[in-house]
């Protein structure tokens, strides 16, 4: 007698299980795209072309309704109070509030590192800033200093040009007192 395979039980968990992984969407890919679509819901496009979609979804619904209640046509797309078009707008906004906090969350970190960055090239200024007057007191320094050695190097040599003029004066003096006599 052939023996039959074993048949798994139901009441005891399988060894294996196959797990399904889903492909994981790129981070970046994905918050750029929010970020546009969040522009997007913030345009007055948006608001036009969303404005003209209701009209229209509520016109052709009152045409729909008056069809039906006067030639006993089709009963309506979407009757009041228009439901699906409530579904629509949840929706809607069920998608639109995370992907603008998506991109509320993309654009404040792109501002942390704007902001971080900016602050240290701020303290880069300064630093430059304080060593650039350092050295302009340094320069004024030595400037101070320089000045102070030409004047006392101007006051000896006046002295000495008086000294000159002096010892110029007594040859002169002596020289004529000895050619005279």
């Amino acid at each position: 007698m052939a023996r039959e395979p074993r048949r798994p039980r139901l009441d005891q968990p399988r060894d294996r299980r196959r797990v399904v992984r889903l492909p994981r969407p790129d981070s970046e890919t994905f918050g750029r795209w929010s970020e546009d679509i969040a522009r997007f819901f913030g345009t007055a496009r948006y608001i036009f072309i969303q404005t003209v979609i209701v009209a229209i979804w509520i016109a052709f619904n009152g045409y729909m309704t008056y069809q039906w209640h006067n030639n006993g046509g089709n009963k309506p797309f979407d009757p009041y109070p228009f439901i699906l078009l409530n579904l629509a707008f949840s929706t809607q906004a069920a998608y639109a509030a995370p992907l603008i906090l998506l991109a509320q969350t993309r654009q404040a970190e792109r501002d942390k590192v704007l902001a971080e960055a900016d602050a240290e090239h701020r303290e880069a200024l300064a630093h430059e800033g304080f060593e650039r007057q350092e050295s302009a007191a340094k320069q004024n320094e030595a400037l101070h200093r320089l000045l102070e050695q030409n004047t006392d190097l101007t006051q000896a040599t006046k002295k000495l040009a008086e000294r000159i003029d002096t010892l110029t004066a007594e040859v002169h003096e002596h020289v004529c007192k000895n050619g005279d006599g």
